[in-house]
């Protein structure tokens, strides 16, 4: 069945409801959810603008060739933070996005408290190192990046020159510096998430790490600003629109997969909040509504123009001038039903509005709209964004008898069993880690020597499963059929201990030949983390940008508006 159909069979009606997991869990359909204010980046910027976070440079020993230290500390109204940064001259040899790179333009960490001259100097030493350094017992993030060369160079001689860079230059990217690494949650004895305190600033999934990621994106401006200074004295600095239209850069692959079957609970934890976010905002009524719609319609502008200026160009998704399109049409619907007096008098009319969409329109153009929904609510998203801390951890439940087992797996996971797992195609592929990169891969059976399978076979192993449960007593206890059975322990205890949550698990095989690795790479880096123009490449890598048109640290500190994603290009 294709995703159009499956959405017109379980499209939800006029009342709100959220999408059964049979829609929403598809790879398409995840691949196609947009940021919102649930996402990590954009969350941690509603509570820095809404906290009113100071990020000042305390230090700048850096010469003219980028060489030096600098340190930056975040003060929020009850925690400090310092982000130490070690920068490098600019060498083209052993640069790369993967982490057997060898060769980065800045290293930085991210210090829960003021650090000292002794944690400064520490982490010089250990961070160069990575898997064989270790991190001081107050740092919660590792972190390194590298130049876009073409954007970073270009804006250097154009500010020396005494001018603005040419958009259409930078507006390739749309960003100085890009993301090679973010390392944290015990990784080179670093902080772990657990270890992190409710209350705490950055007690959100992956906070610390978006923090890190804004401040590369801090450290690249002050850098480039640093760089054409030393060229010019009389060298210009970056229009702040410019500045806050450039974000920082991000890339991803496979190792997105292996997290979203390692985080099932942050996965449906994330994804239920966004849906109940949606649903609140449908189940607007009276004035609420129409103030919503007018709101809206105005958001939906804004998104249509970011997409009809995005000059990225992309190989699985769809073009971006399509979805602009779309998006202008939405909005205009959303105007007419706004001029309605009948229309906006029915019960429900966000709802009716998403329901009635034409079933051509793009799943991109209707999570864009969904998205721009939840900006309706405020209050209800941002509480539901303090609810996403979970616990990973399985136990079995010995008592719970076989019957009651097999009947989680037959409801729970019928689409495990629709899928023919005996033809060749379903086991084509093998995911391993690559001996001289230290990275996921996916290859081939027939091409992969022996080697340990990384990735989870979840449909298998409910097959499995039920196939062993079924050769034992329906009253007899899961404790006697594990004693059994030992190898079936994980699976059973990821069953039990997920079970009654809608949203855990893809709906996928990730053995098989036609699943497409980046659906589930573009989920995790669009949705949950909140990157813009992520574009495509042999259908598992992604290169996106996070803060696209954030707000700069005096912005912040302004306590300015929220509504800063989806800019417009500058016209300086």
């Amino acid at each position: 069945m294709s995703l159009v159909s499956l959405q017109r069979r379980l499209q939800p009606g006029p009342a709100p409801a959220p999408r059964a997991p049979e829609l929403l869990m598809q790879p398409q359909q995840l691949a196609a959810l947009q940021p919102s204010r649930l996402s990590a980046s954009r969350a941690l910027m509603v509570r820095a603008i809404r906290e009113r976070w100071s990020i000042r440079r305390l230090q700048w020993s850096i010469d003219e060739k980028s060489r030096g230290t600098a340190l930056y500390r975040i003060e929020t109204p009850d925690r400090v933070f310092d982000f130490p940064v070690y920068s490098f001259e600019y060498r083209p040899e052993g640069r790369t996005g993967r982490i057997i790179g060898r060769a980065w333009d800045m290293m930085a960490a991210l210090i829960d408290g003021p650090a000292t001259p002794q944690d400064i100097a520490w982490t010089a030493q250990e961070l160069p190192k990575l898997y064989h350094g270790r991190a001081t017992a107050n740092t919660l993030v590792w972190c390194r990046s590298n130049r876009s060369s073409r954007a970073f160079d270009h804006t250097v001689e154009a500010l020396a020159q005494g001018r603005q860079p040419d958009i259409a230059e930078i507006g390739q990217v749309c960003y100085l510096m890009r993301n090679t690494g973010l390392d944290g949650n015990g990784t080179f004895g670093t902080i772990t998430y657990r270890a992190i305190a409710a209350d705490h600033p950055l007690a959100a999934p992956l906070a610390a790490q978006m923090l890190c990621a804004y401040m590369m994106r801090v450290f690249a401006m002050d850098l480039v600003h640093h760089l054409a200074r030393a060229k010019a004295p009389r060298a210009v600095e970056l229009d702040p629109r410019i500045a806050r239209y450039l974000g920082v850069g991000n890339g991803s692959a496979l190792g997105l997969v292996l997290f979203v079957n390692n985080h099932p609970r942050l996965v449906d934890r994330w994804l239920s909040a966004r849906e109940s976010a949606i649903v609140a905002a449908q189940s607007l009524q009276g004035q609420a509504a129409r103030q919503g719609m007018e709101r809206l319609a105005s958001l939906l502008a804004r998104a249509s123009r970011f997409r009809s200026q995005d000059r990225m160009l992309y190989e699985v998704f769809a073009p971006s001038d399509r979805i602009g399109r779309e998006l202008a049409d939405v909005e205009r619907r959303v105007r007419g039903l706004h001029s309605d007096p009948a229309a906006m008098s029915a019960t429900f009319p966000l709802a009716q509005l998403t329901h009635n969409l034409p079933a051509s329109v793009h799943p991109e153009t209707v999570e864009t709209l969904l998205s721009s929904m939840i900006e309706l609510v405020p209050t209800v998203a941002d509480d539901l964004g303090t609810t996403l801390a979970v616990d990973e951890e399985f136990t079995t439940q010995p008592s719970m008898r076989i019957a009651q087992l097999r009947e989680i797996l037959h409801t729970e996971y019928a689409w495990a069993f629709a899928m023919d797992l005996a033809h060749p195609s379903a086991r084509r592929y093998v995911w391993y880690k690559s001996q001289n990169a230290e990275e996921p891969r996916r290859g081939p059976v027939e091409e992969v020597d022996d080697v340990f399978n990384l990735g989870l076979d979840l449909p298998g192993l409910v097959q499995a499963l039920d196939r062993a449960l079924a050769g034992c007593g329906a009253k007899a206890s899961v404790a006697r059929f594990l004693l059994a059975h030992p190898q079936y322990r994980a699976i059973t205890a990821r069953v039990q201990s997920l079970r009654g949550l809608a949203y855990h698990s893809p709906h996928m095989n990730m053995m098989a030949d036609d699943f497409v690795p980046v659906h589930i790479v573009r989920m995790m880096n669009v949705a949950l983390h909140g990157i813009d123009k992520t574009r495509d490449f042999l259908g598992r890598n992604l290169r996106g940008v996070l803060y696209h048109g954030a707000p700069l640290p005096e912005d912040i500190a302004r306590g300015t508006d929220l509504d800063w994603f989806h800019p417009e290009e500058p016209a300086c």
